[in-house]
């Protein structure tokens, strides 16, 4: 699934924020990357959807090398992606279901599928009577189940979830967990999720790096 060699990541040149470090994730798997703010989690998700160039080394993200320059900031990185932001990023004019159908209608999917897939995800997330309302008259925790909806609607390979509980209370954050887990245990999702803390309940089986002074480093 993710494959990095030796990869290094800065915005600046000359300032690494990740040097040198090497991982895998394999297909299915949850994976959590851990490290205060600012030791560059965001950074290196950035680089797994093409919006950060990596400096040095090789990323490889099925089966596609994205230092090659046939690959960089094109949408073919981003087509078994799904993408969960820590502001959510929804669309403040669209209805919560336009949000989910966005990306499925960028891509051209037939009317009725569309309108089955978001109908079905928002019983997943449990949002159906809300359906109809906009991203403003929902709460936090509320925008953050219809962003992981809306990662999902075009039946990702894996989901990237940078710090997605950062803004929410506990209550809304467990819910948003629970969605995460279940992506991938019943649907076989590969998650990647980005914090600073994690939940003492955490029940799916996952792997967890750490980043310390740039390096990335596997822990039990």
């Amino acid at each position: 699934m993710v494959t990095a060699k030796n990869i290094s990541l800065s915005y600046e040149k000359n300032q690494d924020i990740i040097q040198n470090s090497s991982f895998y994730i394999e297909d299915k798997e949850f994976i959590i990357i851990t490290g205060t703010s600012g030791s560059g989690k965001s950074t290196l998700l950035k680089s797994f959807y093409g919006k950060l160039a990596i400096n040095k080394g090789s990323l490889i993200i099925n089966g596609m090398d994205i230092t090659e320059k046939k690959y960089q900031k094109t949408l073919d990185i981003r087509q078994d992606m799904g993408i969960v932001f820590q502001d959510y990023k929804l669309i403040q004019d669209y209805t919560i279901e336009e949000n989910i159908a966005a990306p499925l209608k960028i891509k051209e999917i037939d009317e009725k599928v569309i309108k089955t897939q978001v109908k079905n995800l928002l019983n997943h997330i449990q949002l159906s009577h809300k359906a109809h309302l906009y991203p403003n008259q929902l709460s936090g925790g509320e925008q953050q189940r219809v962003s992981v909806a809306r990662a999902l609607g075009h039946n990702p390979k894996i989901i990237l979830a940078d710090e997605p509980t950062g803004n929410l209370d506990k209550y809304s954050a467990t819910i948003v967990w629970d969605l995460l887990q279940n992506v991938n245990r019943q649907l076989g999702i590969t998650v990647v999720v980005a914090t600073h803390k994690i939940p003492s309940n955490l029940e799916v089986h996952h792997r967890k790096y750490d980043i310390n002074n740039g390096m990335l480093n596997e822990v039990s």
